[in-house]
């Protein structure tokens, strides 16, 4: 196997004085031959995870807006597929839609330490403009990889302040669309900074939206996915951005972090890959609910516990957990109720999940769910606090009738790396997530996951679902 050509080790001085030109360097460097094998399988593995939950977009009302708005704004065909209507269109208005899609139903990947979703920016991107580039496979992992790299340790860069009032994802996001898309069109070091710089100054979106459960969640993910794209194909034809878009006295960080580490942009590219680190989400909630509901899960098993049994439920969280959970006190909205700590916890303990289909209007108005909604209050635990974000660790205490009390606490919520889903687990949900709105037929489903298996092998990655 051969190894990416470094311009510069990750400790030296010239990557700590500029780490956005370091940055830009190795991704436009990046090789095929120079991914581990595990990364290339795990990038096959996000990708159908990703699809899929594309396709459980599918009739979403904010998605249906932008597909009217992508019809009235943008061209009636193209080469780039928008998965959930099977038209095809423009780049950028494939990314845009597809991007929005993939982040409905809380299903998507996520990146603990970087409090991030890369795949929903990165995916919708660099397929759009491979599926117009004509690129292989191959091309489209190297693409997905730089994406996932780039946003990663943006996110990182940014830290725990940042993450308070700006959604990461739709921030950092649209330097990962940009950079995947970047080295898919095979921009020098030069050009792929000025579509960092581009993308940097368009990053936005922010978590005001979860008080009154208005689509801006939607929004940002489709914004970022085409901003990024947008961003490396003007860089491509000369159009140039802040060279020190990230690290800059007027920059990202001086502008939206308090906490911002640039030695996270560089630290052990190469050798430590964002992409191999990245979780699939098992319930389709909220990723912050993911530990508790774990930990709820297994003490009711090993207890023996019913819902009936519990009269109270301590949810101990980190404090990123309380700033984006703490605003849904009274969910009214499917939206809402994935951003529930106490909805989620209700659904735990009254069916045994929190699955995809479990999250609908009747459940919104059941009694015995809203009343164990009320049951629940979340509490800062200075431990899981610690360990966030490198960690999500879960614990719960819950009181039985006669005033007992039991305690649980996980390691790894599952969908983790250290606790992941199997190939065949991977497979049931994006079937499941298929089905959900009718994106595809399990038949349809069945050749998209064959051909997600042997994607490095693809010669052309156009045509998915369309004909």
């Amino acid at each position: 196997m051969t190894s990416v050509k470094m311009p510069a080790k990750s400790t030296s001085r010239a990557a700590e004085a500029q780490p956005t030109r370091a940055l830009a360097e190795f991704l436009a460097a990046l090789r095929y031959d120079a991914l581990p094998a595990a990364v290339v399988a795990r990038t096959e593995e996000l990708f159908l995870d990703w699809l899929a939950s594309a396709l459980a977009g599918k009739g979403a009302r904010p998605v249906r807006i932008l597909e009217q708005f992508a019809a009235q704004m943008g061209p009636s065909d193209g080469p780039s597929e928008i998965l959930t209507s099977r038209r095809r269109t423009s780049p950028v208005f494939a990314a845009l839609i597809n991007g929005a899609a993939s982040h409905v139903v809380e299903q998507d990947d996520v990146h603990n330490s970087a409090v991030m979703h890369p795949g929903t920016v990165v995916f919708p991107a660099v397929l759009a403009a491979a599926q117009e580039t004509g690129a292989s496979g191959k091309d489209l992992i190297v693409a997905a990889v730089a994406g996932y790299e780039a946003g990663v340790r943006v996110g990182e860069f940014l830290g725990r302040t940042h993450y308070r009032v700006f959604h990461t994802t739709g921030t950092a996001g649209k330097l990962a669309a940009a950079a995947g898309v970047a080295r898919l069109l095979g921009l020098d070091a030069d050009r792929l900074q000025h579509a960092l710089g581009s993308a940097g100054t368009m990053a936005a979106g922010l978590w005001e939206f979860l008080r009154d459960a208005a689509d801006s969640k939607q929004l940002h993910t489709a914004k970022a996915a085409a901003d990024g794209l947008m961003a490396a194909y003007i860089a491509r034809d000369g159009f140039t951005g802040a060279r020190r878009i990230l690290e800059g006295e007027q920059g990202m960080a001086a502008g939206m972090s308090s906490d911002a580490d640039p030695r996270a942009l560089t630290d052990g590219l190469g050798t430590r890959w964002a992409l191999a680190e990245t979780s699939f989400k098992y319930h389709a909630s909220c990723r912050h609910t993911h530990p508790a509901a774990d930990a709820l899960l297994e003490l009711m098993r090993v207890h023996r516990l019913k819902a009936e049994d519990i009269t109270g439920v301590t949810a101990h969280v980190h404090q990123s957990a309380l700033d984006v959970l703490g605003p849904v006190t009274d969910p009214r909205t499917i939206h809402q109720s994935k951003f529930s700590m106490g909805f989620v916890l209700a659904m735990i303990a009254l069916k045994g999940r929190a699955g995809l289909a479990d999250f609908t209007e009747a459940a919104l108005r059941d009694p015995k769910l809203r009343a164990f909604h009320d049951k629940v209050r979340m509490a800062l635990d200075p431990e899981i606090d610690r360990a966030y974000p490198q960690r999500w660790m879960g614990r719960v205490t819950v009181t039985t009738r006669g005033d007992g009390t039991i305690e649980r606490k996980i390691a790894s919520p599952k969908g983790d790396p250290d606790n992941t889903l199997t190939r065949r687990e991977l497979e049931d949900k994006a079937l499941r997530l298929a089905a959900y709105a009718n994106g595809a037929t399990a038949e349809e489903m069945k050749k998209v996951i064959a051909r997600a298996w042997r994607l490095r092998e693809e010669r052309d990655v156009r045509g998915f679902l369309s004909d």
